[in-house]
């Protein structure tokens, strides 16, 4: 039965692309204007939406909105703010300095110094705050659990960091990453799934 009186609201292709388009600068405007809050905002969505897709791919009927909240709070408190900062500390390091060797420079010392500390805080994180352990559970798994993670942090995260310090604007680094964030979850989740490595399971 067809409802009369009720206005519909259908947007051609161009007028979608025109609506991003605008979204997108807005955001551009917030970046350069409120650097850090914006970088922390677009990481707290970016995580905590992240974990309701790993829920979905996991195959959850229902989904638990804990999990995705602390995780959110995670990247707004501590994921985009230490991308930030992080960030600025490189630029600084190597600064007025864009060449290849730059860029691998960038890369090798991301990937030893960044890399290595934020794989034990989300370590930590997820033991203390999300599944309430105590602390010498914690200390355990993160024996068991880090080495195997660590191993297959450097496996991707030098790909996105090298196409990061080579191709994306300063301003936009922490969203590129952010993003790929969200791939290596998946990552993590597909693994778990085919090896049972109860690593994977616990860093997702």
């Amino acid at each position: 039965m067809r409802i009369t009186g009720v206005p519909t609201v259908c947007l051609t292709s161009v007028e979608m692309a025109d609506v991003l388009q605008q979204g997108w600068q807005k955001y551009l405007y917030a970046l350069q204007h409120y650097p850090l809050p914006t970088k922390a905002i677009t990481a707290g969505v970016l995580a905590g939406s992240s974990d309701v897709l790993a829920q979905k791919l996991a195959g959850a009927k229902s989904l638990e909105f804990r999990r995705p909240f602390f995780l959110a709070l995670y990247g707004l408190l501590y994921g985009g703010p230490f991308g930030h900062f992080f960030h600025k500390l490189m630029d600084r390091i190597y600064a007025g300095r864009r060449d290849g060797k730059t860029v691998l420079k960038k890369v090798l010392t991301e990937q030893l110094t960044s890399g290595p500390w934020n794989n034990f805080v989300i370590l930590c994180y997820l033991g203390l705050v999300l599944e309430r352990r105590p602390w010498s559970a914690v200390k355990s798994r993160i024996r068991s659990d880090y080495p195997f993670l660590q191993l297959n942090s450097w496996k991707f995260w030098p790909i996105v960091s090298l196409l990061n310090y080579r191709f994306a604007p300063p301003q936009l680094r922490v969203l590129v990453h952010n993003l790929a964030a969200v791939c290596w979850g998946t990552f993590l989740i597909f693994m778990s799934k085919t090896r049972q490595a109860p690593a994977l399971k616990k860093a997702v």
